[in-house]
């Protein structure tokens, strides 16, 4: 009896989501310790990951290893393919390129590869972007791929964020799902009527279609704002789903940032001796 009371408040304190809702594509849904986890947690753990991460210099390399290490670790405790971590990671390509142009187009070239003439501190610079970046990119998909977007709104409240942010960041994923749904039946109907857009021919269609989107989504945003001041609102959602924080959650949020201070402190201090 205790075990299933036990599994009944797991349940309550993190309700299953699947990901159907276009805001929650992101969520992949696991049984482990870092899907349970607190999100505001999470959140603060990550957030502080990041800042020294990106205050870690590149010389500074062994503390770099590390950081990657534990964050490997942490995709392997979360039960998410690897794989399908380093496909949504492909996001920074954009900015790895930049950062592989940059020993070619910054700086004073003083540095010879065969035929090549590159600048050393652009390389220096690009290499740091791309071994930030990455590490960024990584423990934002995975905090992204653990978390929903419903429980990293309430992180962000419980974080003390503004409170306009966030109502606009609720409602802009609640509006994301319906502009979704209208736009799937407009085609559907569109395509029950023998319509396929082949070119720039239809464009005027497509055109025409999008202005009759927003001006539905426009409406129907006026019907449920009314419905709700009707139903008391005056600008704050409540929590329905709150989450209990003991001292092993923050204890645990604390651990990551702080191993990572003290890697890259000991290995600071390592290469100042020798």
């Amino acid at each position: 009896m205790r075990q299933e009371a036990t599994t009944q408040e797991q349940h309550d304190r993190h309700p299953h989501h699947h990901g159907h809702d276009v805001g929650e594509r992101l969520y992949i849904h696991k049984h482990s310790a870092l899907h349970l986890f607190p999100a505001h947690l999470k959140i603060l753990s990550a957030f502080s990951s990041l800042i020294i991460i990106v205050l870690t210099p590149l010389s500074n390399w062994p503390a770099h290893v590390f950081y990657y290490f534990v964050i490997f670790s942490l995709i392997k405790v979360s039960k998410i393919p690897i794989f399908k971590v380093l496909k949504r990671a492909t996001i920074e390509i954009p900015f790895i390129f930049f950062a592989i142009l940059m020993p070619f187009i910054s700086g004073v070239k003083d540095l010879d590869i065969g035929l090549i003439s590159i600048s050393s501190e652009g390389a220096y610079a690009g290499g740091s972007i791309i071994v930030k970046a990455t590490a960024g990119t990584l423990i934002s998909v995975l905090l992204g791929a653990t978390t929903t977007v419903r429980s990293l709104l309430r992180g962000f409240t419980k974080l003390r964020m503004p409170t306009l942010l966030v109502q606009i960041a609720t409602f802009m994923l609640r509006y994301v799902n319906v502009i979704s749904a209208e736009s799937e039946r407009m085609e559907v109907a569109r395509q029950s009527r023998g319509f396929i857009a082949t070119g720039p021919k239809h464009w005027k269609v497509l055109a025409q279609a999008a202005g009759t989107l927003f001006i539905r989504s426009y409406e129907r945003g006026e019907r449920v704002h009314l419905a709700m001041l009707s139903r008391g609102y005056v600008g704050n959602l409540p929590d329905f789903e709150p989450e209990a924080v003991d001292k092993k959650d923050l204890t645990r949020a604390i651990i990551l940032p702080l191993t990572f201070l003290i890697a890259a402190a000991l290995n600071l201090i390592y290469s100042m001796n020798f």
